[in-house]
């Protein structure tokens, strides 16, 4: 029988699903549960005994906790346990730390898409007009809209949510332009290195950006490789805010030189009223709902009773990270 520690705060019926699918093993929680992914607790005495934990669990408290053999996070970020000392402390005692990138793949593609299409259609414009002045302009709509079909999408990121947009984007005939370390041989575009990527950029219709936030991708679309972009493209962010120098990206909408942006996150969460970027017109911004859906926490939920099982015959793990 596993200890399992839960600081999640789910609804009773996700309570129930929960319990009915640890039935063979011992459920406990911390004085204090989680409503959020973007929030972490305080270490609690509950951890101490657990041999899986569950939720968004602190990291000093997985540190301290002796039997701990895998931590399961119901987030696709994972930046607070990356650090390389905690890799290495969660490394030295044999534990396995797992995401929740699966449950979010599906979602975020769809966001970014939407929006892709939505740029691509003009959709804002009109809706703006609607809102507004409900002028009729549909010769000028009609001249600014165009297909995704052969425009150069670059990829910033290749995991759970990179492989799923790329798939989601294979029926529009684009070119995939794929930035990743080390290419595995089946990608479904043109992989590009770090020192390849000012002519990716300088080539890109659609900059899609997806990555985590860590130490090596903090500022990664820099003042200088946002000043490569190509007159016209639009950058798409549903990644992590701190990815992106803002002040630059302000700067070069503000130009008219993009085409336009669209942010699901930004560095400063939530992003205050008086920030440039919500007055740019040609930036749109939704409040870090990209990876949302109706069935989001009984997805979260599944994906680790899935995993769990996996834990018990031994076998590999989804969205392993350590």
């Amino acid at each position: 029988m596993l200890t399992v520690y839960c600081d999640s705060q789910f609804s009773d019926q996700l309570e129930r699903a929960l319990r009915e699918g640890l039935a063979a093993h011992r459920l406990v929680y911390p004085a204090t549960r989680q409503r959020t992914n973007l929030l972490e607790a305080a270490p609690d005495p509950a951890l101490l005994g657990a041999d899986v934990a569950f939720g968004q669990p602190p990291v000093r408290g997985l540190l301290q906790a002796p039997r701990l053999r895998w931590v399961h996070i119901t987030s696709a970020g994972y930046a607070r346990y990356d650090p390389p000392e905690v890799r290495a402390a969660l490394a030295a005692k044999g534990t396995v730390l797992t995401n929740s990138s699966t449950v979010y793949a599906d979602p975020c593609a769809e966001h970014v898409l939407a929006m892709m299409l939505a740029m691509a259609r003009r959709l804002p414009d009109s809706l703006d007009a609607q809102r507004t002045t409900r002028s009729w302009e549909s010769d000028a709509r009609r001249v600014r809209s165009f297909l995704l079909k052969g425009q150069t999408v670059l990829l910033l990121g290749y995991g759970a949510i990179g492989r799923r947009l790329a798939e989601l984007l294979a029926p529009f005939g684009v070119r995939l332009l794929i930035v990743r370390r080390n290419a595995a041989g089946d990608e479904p575009g043109i992989v590009v290195r770090e020192s390849e990527l000012d002519a990716a950029l300088a080539a890109a219709d659609h900059v899609a950006n997806v990555l985590p936030d860590s130490a090596a991708t903090r500022g990664f679309l820099s003042a200088a490789r946002i000043a490569r972009l190509r007159e016209g493209a639009f950058v798409y962010n549903v990644g992590r805010g701190s990815t992106v120098d803002e002040e630059a990206l302000v700067a070069a909408l503000a130009s008219g030189k993009l085409g336009g942006a669209y942010l699901d996150v930004t560095a400063e969460e939530p992003l205050p009223p008086e920030h440039p970027l919500w007055s740019l017109p040609s930036c749109y911004i939704t409040p870090h709902t990209a990876g949302g859906r109706r069935e989001e926490h009984l997805a979260l939920v599944e994906h680790f009773l899935d995993n769990l099982a996996r834990f018990e015959r031994g076998e590999a793990l989804i969205d392993r990270v350590i």
